[in-house]
């Protein structure tokens, strides 16, 4: 059974379905790419002001200042899978298929990881995620950036697939 999920655009709120994604004809696909949607996230979290791409343990990160604000593991990985750290979207991620609290003790301080695959999510939700994330994790001052550029931040990456 799928569950609905709430997709934040703009102040509005989308009703979506955990498993799907919104193609331009508003027909709902299963997602057959993980590793196209790994990538952009990825674009999508190096879009934050301050944000960069570290690799630390061979993995792929997206950092502010010296803090990691999405964990995507090896780009090959059999399992691609994001982690994020959330505070109000913690139980709406853990809702998603396969999604758990983060191992090494990161799952109690609010770290989620959720699997990218045919229960994914739409990118939407994920993007939602991947900026509530940076938002817990940035500076003060680099989150009031964001806030004063959003809707010029907001209409670049929130591109129509």
């Amino acid at each position: 059974m799928d569950r609905d999920i709430r997709v934040g655009d703009g102040g509005r709120h989308v009703g979506a379905r955990i498993g799907t994604t919104t193609t331009r004809n508003n027909k709902a696909t299963r997602v057959s790419q993980p590793r196209a949607v790994r990538r952009r996230v990825l674009m999508y979290a190096l879009g934050f002001p301050g944000a960069y791409e570290d690799h630390p343990w061979d993995e792929d990160v997206a950092k502010v200042g010296s803090k990691i604000f999405v964990f995507l593991g090896i780009e090959d990985s059999q399992e691609p899978a994001m982690t994020v750290k959330l505070r109000e979207s913690r139980e709406q991620a853990l809702s998603v298929p396969g999604a758990a609290p983060t191992g090494y003790g990161l799952g109690r301080a609010g770290w989620v990881t959720v699997p990218f695959g045919e229960r994914t999510p739409p990118l939407p939700v994920l993007k939602d995620w991947v900026e509530e994330s940076y938002r817990v994790v940035a500076p003060k001052r680099l989150v009031a950036e964001l806030d004063e550029h959003a809707p010029v931040i907001r209409d670049r990456r929130r591109r129509p697939a």
